[in-house]
C-alpha cells in the first residue's frame, strides 16, 4: 500500500508540474480585433423609406421571442411542430454536440493522459541459450502509471489549436440559431402562402358561382332575342376561365400543403391549417429595426463569421509556434518483479523517464509556407465576415423600403378594388337594363377579379415583409441551447 501511495503521489506532482507550465504558457497568435463594419451607421433615406427607422426601438429585436411576433394560435402551434421535427434544425443541433466534442478533445491536449498499466510475461530459456547451461523459466510482473508522449505547450501550439477548436464550436452554435431564425421564418411564410392560396381558391369559386349565374340570365337573354350568341359565348369564356383558376388554385394548395409538410418534418393536423389570409392578418405585428450597429453585430450568422476569424486568428499562432523547439515528455512510474508476490515488496521500484525535444532546422520553407497559408485564411476570414456584414446590410435596407411603401400600396390597391367592384356593379345594372353591351360588363368583370386578385397578393406582400425584415433583423429568439458542460 506504501507503494502504491507514493506511485499516486508522484503521479500527481507530475501532473501539478505540468498544468503549472500550461498556465504560464503564453499563445503566439496575433491579437484579435474586431474589423469595422464596412456599412454605414444609419439605414438608407429616401421616398421608399419611413422617416423613424433609424430611432432606437424600446426592446431590440433579437430579444422579441417569436412566441410574442407571431400571436396566432395556430401558426405558433405549426412552428412548435417545425422546432421538434425539423431535419435541417435536428441536424444543427447534431452539428452543435460534434463540435463540442472536438473542442473536448482538442482541449484534452493541454494536460498529460496519465495511464494504468499492469503486466506479466513468461519465457522458457533452452539450456543451449541459458548462460547457466540448464534451460530456466523467467517471470516478470510489473504495475505502475504512466505518461506516454506529452508536449510541454511552452510557446502556446497546443493552446492556440484548443482556441480555434473553441471558435469552431461558437460558430456551430451561431449556426444553429441562424437555422431556427430561417426556420421560423420559412414555416410563417408557407403558412401565409398557403393562406393566400385557399383564399384565391375561394375567390376563384365564388366568381365561377357569379359568372355561372350571368351565363344563365345570357342564355335566356339569347333565347328570347333580347341578346346576341357573341354574348353567349363571351359568358361561356368567363365560366370556363373561372374553372381554370379552381383547378389551378385547387394544384397550388395542395402543393402548398406539402411544402408546409416538409419544412414542419410531419403532417401539419387540418385544424392548424389555415382557411384564409384574412384570418392572418394580425398575426404578427409591426417592429422598428433599430440601428445598423446594434442590429447587424448580433445577427447569428455574422456572429458565426467572427468565431471563424477568431479560430483562423488562433491558427497563426500555431503556425508560428511550430518554429520554436517542441518538448515531449514520456514516463512511467511503478512495481516489477519476477514473482507475483513479490511486486509491492520493498526494492521492486521501478521508474522511466524519457524527454524529447524536436528543434526544426531544415525543412525547405515548409514552417514559412504553414504559417503564410494561416495567416492568408485570416485574410480571407476577414474579407468573409466584412462581406457578411454588407449582405446582411442589404437584406434589412430592403425589407426596409418594401416596408415604407407596402402600405400605401395595400390602401392604393383596395382603392382600385372597391372602385373597381363600383364600376361592375354599375355596368351590371346597365346590361340588365339594355343601355349597354355584355362587352362592357364583361371588361368590367375581368376588371374586378384582377383587382381583387391583386389585393390578396398585395396583403400577402405585406405580411411576409413582416417576417421577413423579423428575419434579417436577428429575430427569433428562445433557441433551445446547447449543453455547456466543455
Amino acid at each position: 500500500m506504501k507503494h502504491i501511495k507514493r506511485m499516486t503521489t508522484a503521479a500527481l506532482c507530475l501532473s501539478l508540474g505540468t498544468s503549472l507550465c500550461l498556465t504560464g504558457c503564453t499563445t503566439m497568435a496575433p491579437e484579435y480585433t474586431q474589423p469595422v463594419a464596412p456599412v454605414s451607421t444609419a439605414w438608407p433615406n429616401g421616398p421608399a423609406y419611413q422617416k423613424s427607422i433609424n430611432n432606437p426601438p424600446d426592446k431590440e429585436v433579437a430579444d422579441i421571442p417569436w412566441q410574442e411576433f407571431f400571436v396566432d394560435q395556430q401558426l405558433q402551434k405549426v412552428i412548435v411542430l417545425a422546432l421538434k421535427n425539423n431535419r435541417d434544425l435536428r441536424i444543427a443541433a447534431l452539428n452543435i454536440e460534434r463540435s463540442q466534442a472536438q473542442y473536448r478533445i482538442q482541449r484534452a491536449e493541454l494536460f498529460p493522459q496519465i495511464n494504468a498499466t499492469a503486466g506479466g510475461s513468461g519465457q522458457r530459456i533452452p539450456e543451449t541459450l541459458s548462460t547457466t547451461g540448464r534451460s530456466e523459466t523467467i517471470h516478470q510482473y510489473s504495475v505502475g502509471l504512466g505518461v506516454s508522449s506529452y508536449e510541454l505547450d511552452l510557446f502556446g501550439r497546443v493552446q492556440s489549436l484548443k482556441d480555434q477548436a473553441l471558435a469552431q464550436y461558437l460558430a456551430t452554435e451561431q449556426a444553429q440559431r441562424t437555422v431556427q431564425i430561417s426556420l421560423v421564418a420559412e414555416v410563417a411564410a408557407n403558412y401565409l402562402n398557403l393562406a393566400a392560396d385557399h383564399e384565391r381558391l375561394k375567390l376563384a369559386q365564388d366568381t365561377l358561382k357569379a359568372q355561372q349565374t350571368t351565363y344563365q340570365l345570357t342564355q335566356r337573354r339569347f333565347e328570347l332575342g333580347a341578346s346576341s350568341e357573341l354574348d353567349q359565348q363571351q359568358a361561356q369564356t368567363r365560366v370556363d376561365a373561372a374553372r381554370v383558376d379552381i383547378a389551378r388554385y385547387t394544384t397550388l394548395v395542395a402543393q402548398d400543403e406539402n411544402a408546409l409538410n416538409l419544412v414542419v418534418g410531419s403532417t401539419v393536423p387540418a385544424d392548424l391549417l389555415p382557411p384564409s389570409l384574412s384570418n392572418t392578418l394580425t398575426a404578427m405585428k409591426d417592429i422598428p429595426p433599430g440601428l445598423p450597429s446594434d442590429v447587424l453585430l448580433q445577427r447569428p450568422d455574422v456572429l458565426a463569421a467572427e468565431n471563424l476569424l477568431k479560430g483562423f486568428n488562433a491558427n497563426i499562432g500555431a503556425a508560428r509556434a511550430a518554429f520554436f523547439p517542441r518538448i515531449t515528455l514520456v514516463g512511467s512510474l511503478g512495481v516489477g518483479s519476477d514473482e507475483l508476490s513479490g511486486l509491492f515488496k520493498s526494492g521492486s521500484d521501478t521508474w522511466a523517464f524519457a524527454p524529447k525535444i524536436e528543434l526544426p532546422i531544415f525543412d525547405a520553407g515548409s514552417r514559412w509556407a504553414s504559417l503564410k497559408v494561416a495567416e492568408v485564411d485570416r485574410d480571407i476570414a476577414v474579407a468573409r465576415y466584412e462581406k457578411t456584414i454588407q449582405t446582411a446590410f442589404r437584406e434589412v435596407a430592403d425589407a426596409l423600403a418594401q416596408r415604407g411603401t407596402i402600405d400605401d400600396q395595400v390602401a392604393a390597391q383596395q382603392s382600385l378594388t372597391d372602385a373597381t367592384a363600383a364600376s361592375y356593379h354599375l355596368s351590371q345594372a346597365r346590361y340588365e337594363k339594355g343601355v349597354d353591351s355584355y362587352l362592357n360588363e364583361l371588361d368590367a368583370q375581368r376588371s374586378l377579379y384582377s383587382a381583387q386578385q391583386g389585393l390578396i397578393t398585395t396583403h400577402l406582400t405585406r405580411l411576409i415583409n413582416l417576417v421577413t425584415l423579423y428575419k434579417v433583423v436577428g429575430g427569433g429568439g428562445e433557441v433551445t441551447p446547447a449543453p455547456q458542460t466543455l
